[in-house]
């Protein structure tokens, strides 16, 4: 029959209301529910029927139906009639009947009619009733009943089997398993030899490797086709096999650390817009794209899987597989922390390099001094590098943050990474900033009013073209690159700052003044009044090192050298205590802060010469020339090097090389104040011991200086020497690695003379004495000490 039910116009189903619509839903989905209600009734009664038909006791079904045939017979027996006594109708039906098979076949006790045809579906019943049983008695089951559920054929019974606890049944089934798995284990596995199992880890060690480097020459062959084994090569991380697992997460980790600083664009990848996704592109763009989108996936779980590393083995967490010890767990982690480093250096400019940075942070200041040297070096690099200050930037908002978090209780190291920040100049003051003149196009006006028109047309041309070379310049603006500085430099002087404020006491505090003898020249005018008398109560508090107040003496000088020179401040306190400082440095450990005095040197003097009395240039001159005595050469040469620069600066420094006093008073070497120790009235007898000494350029300085350090003529110094600043010659002359510098001038022995045993004797008679004496056998005789002690009593 066809379907003549129409489906509805769009017309009519505007008209139609979207309550009646919402009724239409309803009832359409009444009807789905009643109906799989319905079905899922009847497949429950089947399940009971089958139930009760399986729970029931089984008796032969022959039995059963032999019974239920005599009886009927029986009854048949009484209720027929003879066949005399029935009609010839009746007899003649009975004929008909017995003829037909199906009368026969028939199932007599059912109570159904002959016509009635075979159903499709046979009942579940019969055909569990044809199956064969198993005579097994099953043990009866504990129910327990609950409540009844009413239903419309009426009230249904409900029950639960009671659980059976598996107690001594499943405790010896498992003995048995343990049992038979010992038992396989032992007549199956193998006893292999230490030497087998060394041999056997090794095998499967170089087969490690050989996959490992497989798949890393196949994604640097083909990186956009080979995309694929970069996920295999990374699943080699979770390598399972206890022998060879810890050194194959190893190799996998440097392996993929190195194929992604291959393979990495030089460029940051940003996903896919919708709209860019929906729009269709050329097959290589699609390549490209697919490319791109798999390899960030690919970095960002490879940087996952190492930050968990490091993370389980800060926490000593193990897994559940204990592959791998807890041991195991550092070398792993350092391993780990290695490859972040080289990819924060190697790849700054790619993606999650914000994310390194906040991994690699915190570690700077680990208890682990291999892994927080790591790091420090790591970020060291980075500053050198660094040429725009994006990096620096990060990793400078992240430190900040790292000692305020942890109330300024971190290692001096984190804090020293800042002296290496390629920061040289920072954006002026917006006045300044004004007055420059900023290089701009002229406007169509301006061009109608003072040019031609051909000179408009060419210079329309000229902007183009200057226009389309500023885009295509790969490096940032200038502009750009201050606004980085200054924000950065901004965040390093919040820092050092608030430690100058809250913990005067720390450990930080030599960073801190080290960070601001360096950067002291680019702090703002308005900080530097407060700056200055921060300095000055700090070293006047006492509780500084020697060290620690030459930071603090350096850094009012950047100060006051630089912008500083407007301030009214008298740095004469500054002086006085490096004047003071001088001689609490020797040959030992503090040879090295030398270079620091020879920086103050030349800021206090070099630059400042015009506020520097005479008398206190004198007393500096001398108290070097005494300390040049008690330190190491190097230090003797920066420190000659700085007094030959304050002799041709001032003027009558050759009073000290006259041994005739000038004026009254004597001089006063253990006086702290340099404008009133009398210096005028000494001489610089150090350079003639100086002449005497071992190191050949120190010998050259006090030879110079002792003539009165002349520019040129026979006294001169050698260009190399003379053009050097002092500093750089403290270094050049260094003695670290324990050698003379520079090296001492081999010299070649002389050959000594050779003694040739009989011949050079001429007396033949002390020749055969010697011969007699080396043929002769030595005979060792027993020594008698107490005769000897006897003889020498009676005497």
């Amino acid at each position: 029959r066809k379907n003549t039910k129409r489906v509805p116009s769009f017309r009519k189903l505007l008209r139609t209301s979207k309550i009646k619509l919402d009724n239409k839903l309803k009832n359409k989905q009444y009807k789905q529910q009643s109906a799989a209600k319905k079905y899922r009734k009847e497949q429950k009664k089947l399940r009971e029927a089958v139930r009760d038909a399986i729970s029931r006791k089984p008796f032969p079904l022959e039995e059963c139906k032999k019974k239920q045939v005599a009886e009927k017979w029986e009854e048949d027996e009484e209720d027929a009639l003879p066949l005399d006594m029935m009609d010839e109708d009746d007899l003649k039906l009975m004929e008909d009947l017995a003829q037909k098979a199906s009368f026969l076949t028939r199932d007599l006790s059912s109570n159904e009619p002959v016509h009635v045809k075979k159903r499709k579906r046979e009942s579940v019943i019969d055909k569990y009733e044809k199956v064969p049983r198993r005579m097994q008695a099953e043990p009866e089951k504990e129910l327990i009943h609950l409540l009844p559920i009413k239903d419309k054929s009426g009230i249904i019974p409900q029950t639960v089997e009671k659980p059976v606890l598996p107690g001594a049944q499943d405790e010896e089934e498992d003995g048995e398993e343990m049992e038979e798995a010992e038992d396989f284990s032992q007549d199956h596995l193998p006893v292999l030899s230490p030497e087998e199992m060394a041999a056997q880890r090794r095998q499967k060690l170089q087969e490690r490797k050989v996959h490992i480097a497989a798949l890393a020459s196949a994604i640097l062959s083909e990186p956009d086709n080979n995309i694929k084994k970069l996920k295999e090569l990374r699943a080699m991380l979770m390598e399972q096999d206890p022998n060879v697992a810890v050194i194959v997460r190893k190799l996998v980790m440097v392996s993929l650390m190195e194929v992604f600083k291959d393979i990495a664009p030089s460029y940051k990848i940003r996903p896919l817009t919708e709209t860019e996704k929906a729009t269709k592109v050329k097959k290589e763009t699609q390549k490209l794209r697919e490319f791109e989108e798999g390899l960030v996936s690919q970095y960002k779980f490879y940087l996952e899987n190492l930050e968990q590393t490091i993370k389980d083995w800060k926490q000593r967490k193990l897994k559940k597989s204990n592959v791998i010890s807890l041991k195991a767990y550092k070398g792993l982690a350092e391993i780990a922390v290695k490859c972040l480093c080289e990819l924060l250096v190697a790849l700054p400019h790619f993606n999650f390099h914000n994310n390194i940075i906040v991994l690699i942070v915190p570690l700077m200041n680990d208890a682990s001094k291999m892994v927080s040297q790591l790091c420090c070096e790591a970020v060291k690099k980075l500053f050198k590098q660094d040429k725009l200050g994006y990096a620096s930037l990060g990793v400078v908002k992240v430190i900040s943050g790292l000692v305020r978090g942890r109330n300024y209780d971190v290692r001096p190291e984190v804090l020293k990474v800042f002296l290496h920040l390629r920061i040289k100049e920072v954006e002026l003051q917006k006045d300044s900033e004004d007055i420059a003149p900023k290089k701009r196009f002229m406007t169509y006006k301006e061009k109608r009013k003072n040019l031609s028109r051909m000179q408009r047309k060419w210079k329309k041309a000229e902007e183009k073209l200057e226009r389309e070379l500023l885009e295509a310049e790969a490096s940032e603006s200038k502009e750009k690159k201050l606004k980085l500085h200054t924000e950065t430099l901004n965040i390093v002087f919040v820092t050092y700052f608030r430690i100058l404020k809250k913990a005067q006491k720390s450990p930080l505090l030599p960073a801190v003044l080290e960070g601001l003898a360096k950067f002291a020249h680019l702090i703002n005018v308005e900080f530097f009044d407060d700056l200055v008398i921060v300095l000055h109560s700090l070293i006047a508090s006492g509780s500084l090192s020697y060290r620690e107040s030459l930071h603090c003496v350096l850094s009012a000088f950047h100060i006051l050298s630089g912008q500083g020179d407007v301030l009214n401040i008298d740095p004469m306190k500054f002086y006085t205590h490096l004047y003071k400082t001088l001689f609490s440095l020797h040959a030992g450990g503090t040879n090295d802060d030398i270079g620091i005095v020879l920086q103050c040197l030349d800021v206090m003097f070099a630059k400042r010469r015009k506020q520097v009395s005479q008398q206190r240039a004198l007393a500096f001159l001398k108290r070097l020339s005494t300390l040049a005595l008690h330190v190491l050469p190097n230090s003797s040469v920066g420190i000659l090097a700085t007094n030959r620069v304050l002799m041709q600066t001032f003027s009558k420094m050759d009073l000290l090389l006259d041994n005739e006093s000038q004026g009254s008073g004597v001089y006063l070497p253990e006086l702290d104040e340099p404008e009133h120790c009398n210096a005028q009235n000494t001489a610089l007898w150090e350079l003639h011991l100086l002449q005497r000494h071992y190191h050949p350029t120190v010998q050259k300085f006090a030879a110079h200086l002792i003539v009165g350090a002349p520019t040129e003529g026979s006294g001169a110094l050698s260009l190399d020497l003379s053009q050097r600043p002092a500093t750089e010659l403290f270094e050049t002359y260094s003695m670290k690695g324990m050698t003379f510098n520079p090296p001492v001038a081999s010299v070649t022995p002389r050959r000594k003379d050779t003694f040739s045993g009989m011949d050079s004797f001429i007396d033949e008679k002390l020749n055969k004495q010697l011969q007699q004496h080396i043929s002769e056998t030595v005979v060792h005789k027993p020594l008698d000490f107490a005769k000897h002690l006897k003889e020498s009593s009676l005497l």
